[in-house]
């Protein structure tokens, strides 16, 4: 059985492509060259500057890596933290039907 690769929508890889500018910002800001970070990370240079460019085949872990070198691998934490959405669709879920009145004795 052959398995398909998954085929990212435009918005979704514009959102890779701004986390790598963000990375690579990060390690010019440091006066990091590829190779010490790559060093570092334990990574091809050729994965670092994949990572840069917004490829979507980087796994969480080597991405850790990366942030964790540059001093900011608490970044990952923040993924999914203020979830919005869910907290929406929870409260939704959780509010409760009007009473009805009283009845007196």
């Amino acid at each position: 059985m052959k398995s398909k690769n998954a085929i990212l929508l435009p918005r979704e890889q514009r959102i890779l492509i701004e986390v790598g500018e963000n990375i690579k910002l990060a390690r010019l800001r440091r006066d990091l060259t590829a190779e010490q970070v790559s060093e570092r990370a334990n990574i091809a240079r050729s994965t670092l500057w994949h990572i840069e460019k917004g490829s979507d085949h980087i796994s969480v872990g080597i991405l850790l890596r990366v942030l964790s070198v540059l001093g900011l691998s608490g970044d990952i934490k923040n993924i999914g933290k203020d979830d919005l959405l869910g907290r929406k669709l929870q409260d939704a879920h959780l509010i409760t039907k009007k009473r009805g009145s009283k009845r007196e004795k």
